[in-house]
C-alpha cells in the first residue's frame, strides 16, 4: 500500500516536470523568434493564466457544486452519511468539509475546495442506496484523500500551465499566419537556421496544446490511483472500495447533471459509453478493472 502511494507521487512530479520542459521550449522559441520581446509574451502568457486559475481557485468549488445540482445537508437531514464523513475526518485528521448529497440515481461522488479548511464533498443519492456500509466508507474515504493530498490545489497548478501552453501555442500560429515576428538577417546561415526554427516552433505550437492534454489526463488518472490507496489506508479495508468501484462499473446510468470541466472530480467517470480506444489516453480516470484489481492486491 505504501509503496503504491509513493510510486504514485513520484509519478504525478514526473509528469510536472514535462509540464515545465514544454513550457520551457515554448518560450526559448519565442525568445528566438521574437528576441527580447519573447519574454514579456510569455510573462504575459503566465499572468493570464494566472489570474483566471486565481478566480477558479477560489470560485470552482461553488461551480462544480452548483453545476451538479448538489445540496448542502446538515448532521439531522441525513445523520448517517454526515456520521460516518465525520468519524473518517477523526481518523484522518482533517477538518470537517461541507458535505452535500446529489439526488441522482447513478453512483458516484466527488470532493472539491482548494485546501481542507475549505473543502466540500458531494455523494450521489443513488451511492446512499446502493452501496453497504463498508462500500460507501470506501468512496467517501477516497474523497477525503483528494482533499488530504492536496489534488484540487495540484490539479489548479495543472491548469495554468495548460493555460500557459495554449496561450503560447496560439499567439505563436497567429503572428505566423499575420506575419508578426521573426528575426531578420542577410546571413544565409541564419536564415536557414532561421526557418528550421520556425517550422520547429509551428510544429510544437501545433501540438503542445494536445499533448498537454494528454499530461493532464495521465496526472489526473495517477491521482485517482493515490486517492485509492490513501482512502484504503484510512479504512484499513481495501475490499470497501474495490467493491463500490465494482458495483459503479455494472451499473448502466450516468449522471443526469455533470459536465466535462468537472468530470475528472468524481470518483469514477459520469459519462458512459467511452470508446475502448480512447479510453487510457483521453481518459480522466484509469481503468476501472485496474483500480479494482491493484486495491484487492493491497495488504
Amino acid at each position: 500500500m505504501y509503496s503504491q502511494i509513493d510510486s504514485n507521487k513520484r509519478k504525478t512530479w514526473a509528469l510536472m516536470l514535462i509540464f515545465v520542459l514544454v513550457i520551457s521550449a515554448l518560450g526559448y522559441v519565442f525568445n528566438l523568434w521574437y528576441g527580447e520581446a519573447g519574454y514579456g509574451i510569455l510573462f504575459i502568457a503566465i499572468a493570464f493564466s494566472l489570474l483566471t486559475a486565481t478566480f477558479g481557485f477560489f470560485s470552482g468549488d461553488k461551480v462544480a457544486l452548483a453545476s451538479a445540482g448538489a445540496k448542502k445537508i446538515k448532521k439531522d437531514d441525513n445523520p448517517y452519511v454526515y456520521r460516518m464523513v465525520e468519524n473518517l475526518c477523526i481518523t484522518a485528521g482533517l477538518p470537517m468539509p461541507k458535505v452535500h448529497i446529489i439526488q441522482d440515481l447513478s453512483i458516484n461522488a466527488f470532493a472539491t475546495g482548494r485546501d481542507p479548511e475549505h473543502a466540500s464533498i458531494a455523494v450521489t443519492q443513488g451511492a446512499i442506496d446502493n452501496l453497504k456500509n463498508e462500500e460507501l466508507e470506501g468512496v467517501i474515504a477516497h474523497e477525503l484523500s483528494h482533499i488530504k493530498n492536496y489534488d484540487i490545489r495540484l490539479m489548479m497548478i495543472v491548469i495554468i500551465c495548460i493555460g500557459i501552453i495554449t496561450l503560447l501555442a496560439d499567439w505563436m500560429i497567429r503572428a505566423k499566419l499575420y506575419g508578426i515576428g521573426g528575426k531578420k538577417s542577410n546571413d544565409n546561415n541564419s536564415g536557414q537556421l532561421g526557418a528550421i526554427i520556425m517550422i520547429v516552433g509551428i510544429v510544437l505550437a501545433i501540438l503542445s496544446p494536445l499533448f498537454a492534454r494528454l499530461i493532464q489526463f495521465a496526472i489526473s488518472r495517477k491521482r485517482e490511483y493515490l486517492a485509492d490507496a490513501s482512502g484504503a489506508m484510512l479504512t484499513r479495508y481495501p475490499d470497501g472500495l474495490a467493491s463500490a468501484l465494482e458495483k459503479i462499473k455494472m451499473q448502466n446510468m450516468p449522471l443526469q447533471k455533470v459536465n466535462k470541466a468537472t468530470a475528472h472530480l468524481y470518483i469514477s467517470s459520469p459519462f458512459l459509453g467511452t470508446k475502448k480506444a480512447l479510453r487510457k489516453a483521453f481518459a480522466t480516470h484509469p481503468d476501472i478493472d485496474d483500480r479494482i484489481a491493484k486495491l484487492r492486491n493491497m495488504a
